[in-house]
């Protein structure tokens, strides 16, 4: 559909007030409903899966180290609107159609508050997955302040639950971070950045195969789903009216497979403060801004040269990442438009700080063991792409089982085209390195032959972060201390039908 750009406000998505405090700890409770959502002004209402009936849900705003407890409630219809292929491993014609758990992406949860992709539950708890132990999470927020997000996780089914809608920000604080100087109020702004496609009478358009179509499946999983249009905060290509002043954007690449290369038309950098989780050490100057699905980045644009200036905000990511189509130049080259016309309310005195927060460097020297791990695809019984993480499906054994705090490298060997966003439940790791290799030899010889020489992450990479991009062609090292809890998780690619379709498996932390 050719929606115009523009044309809609940006909207800000309210924050969550606790239902109770329960002996100090505050208890929220989130109800999973299907509703009618305006997502742009020549759009009729599209219908959408939302937290408490929204898209995205509503903002989580916490203060470090303050346990909260959320009982997340789906009253969802028990019939799917988006197409289920029912030979991906737990979307099986004898599961619900409709089953939903939720994660806190990037959370330091329990394992059973993490929303293992088995533990689901369907409308009113009615039937419940073979994980499935408690019905009220427990989040301790005991991290650095940072942006996380929270979203379905059901198996086989996450791919569709998010496209319907079930995502939300949530936000960690902390003394440290507020005494900063940084934009705060008003001039601290959440962008949900994902793209979605339509049917002229106003609905979500998710295919029901990939092209060409699969023989003896339908509907079939697709290999990635790159959609047409491009939503922030759940309207299409909106703009936001903004002071000549500093603003602070806490970014979310909440889409399904698409990568963004963010930039400003204006030419103007951005200043970014904070990845994945949390602040980094100092605040990095970059013109370009590359985030893959699930990645956050922590900003500050600074408007104060630009009154009465329209600003957009593009893209020029290929899809699939790095070797795929380019954006078009009338639709998904852009993402949204800042309108500099608002007048000064006050002052602006915020800073952009020199120095933001210590982190402690971790090197190889302070892990106990590495684990080499590959990225494959293979077809499968349908001639099919499956990826697949070092060549296992997820009911294989769990080969991955860190002791509770120790201190592991992983090394992720990416022997496929694209590049793949790994997601570690549970931990804060670093990025320690990438380096090319020789694809050809190491499925040869199962050795690595390195091609050049190591390179150290962007300046931007050199925080803690929970998802790490493994490019096509290289070796990927990320050094992880597990903890604070022991138990079950998972680790996967978060392109979400890859991650639907096997690659994700679980691992164990062992409490010895």
């Amino acid at each position: 559909m050719n929606l115009e750009k523009f044309v809609d406000p940006m909207p800000i998505m309210p924050i969550l007030k606790p239902t109770a405090i329960n002996n100090g700890i505050p208890y929220y409770e989130v109800t999973m409903l299907q509703c009618k959502q305006k997502l742009h002004r020549d759009l009729p209402p599209t219908k959408i899966w939302g937290y408490d009936g929204l898209f995205p849900g509503p903002t989580i705003a916490v203060w470090r180290n303050q346990k909260i407890e959320v009982l997340w409630k789906n009253e969802l219809p028990r019939k799917h609107f988006l197409p289920i292929d029912t030979t991906v491993h737990g979307a099986e014609e004898w599961n619900p159609e409709v089953r939903t758990v939720v994660h806190l992406h990037g959370g330091a949860t329990p394992s059973d508050s993490d929303g293992y992709p088995e533990s689901w539950f369907t409308h009113g708890f009615e039937i419940v997955g073979p994980t499935f132990s408690r019905f009220v999470y427990c989040y301790p927020n005991d991290q650095p302040p940072t942006a996380l997000w929270y979203h379905d996780h059901a198996m086989g089914i996450t791919r569709l639950n998010i496209y319907a809608g079930l995502v939300g920000m949530y936000l960690i604080y902390d003394l440290h971070e507020q005494s900063l100087g940084l934009p705060k109020g008003p001039f601290e702004v959440p962008l949900v950045i994902q793209d979605r496609s339509f049917k002229p009478d106003g609905s979500l358009y998710y295919p029901r195969q990939p092209k060409p179509p699969v023989k003896g499946v339908d509907p079939s999983v697709l290999p990635d789903f790159f959609a047409d249009t491009i939503l922030v905060n759940g309207k299409v290509w909106p703009y936001f009216e903004v002071e000549p002043r500093k603003y602070r954007f806490r970014i979310l690449n909440g889409s399904n497979a698409r990568f963004y290369n963010l930039s400003l038309s204006s030419g103007q950098p951005f200043y970014q403060i904070g990845t994945d989780q949390g602040l980094l050490q100092q605040p990095v100057i970059v013109s370009e801004l590359l985030l893959s699905p699930a990645e956050r980045a922590d900003i500050i644009i600074d408007f104060s040269e630009y009154p009465n200036q329209f600003i957009q905000l593009k893209n020029d990511a290929a899809s699939p990442y790095p070797q795929g189509d380019d954006v078009d130049p009338d639709t998904t080259a852009f993402v949204m438009e800042f309108r500099v016309t608002k007048p000064l309310s006050s002052k602006d005195d915020s800073i952009i700080p020199y120095f933001l927060t210590y982190i402690p460097k971790l090197t190889e020297k302070d892990a106990s063991n590495n684990r080499n791990l590959t990225l494959v695809l293979r077809p499968d019984q349908y001639e099919r792409n499956i990826h697949l993480l070092d060549g296992k499906l997820w009911t294989d054994p769990i080969s991955e089982d860190p002791k509770l705090g120790s201190i592991e490298t992983w090394t992720f060997i990416n022997l496929t085209e694209a590049s793949h966003p790994i997601h570690l439940h549970l931990v804060r790791f670093q990025v320690l390195d990438r380096q090319t290799f020789d694809v050809d030899y190491y499925k040869k010889t199962g050795k690595i032959r390195t091609t050049g020489p190591k390179r150290l992450p962007d300046l931007n990479e050199r925080g803690l972060k929970d998802t790490v991009r493994a490019d096509p062609g290289e070796i990927t090292r990320i050094i992880v201390p597990f903890g604070p809890y022991s138990g079950r998780y998972v680790w996967h690619c978060h392109i979400l039908e890859h991650e639907d379709y096997e690659m994700m498996r679980p691992y164990i932390v062992i409490d010895e």
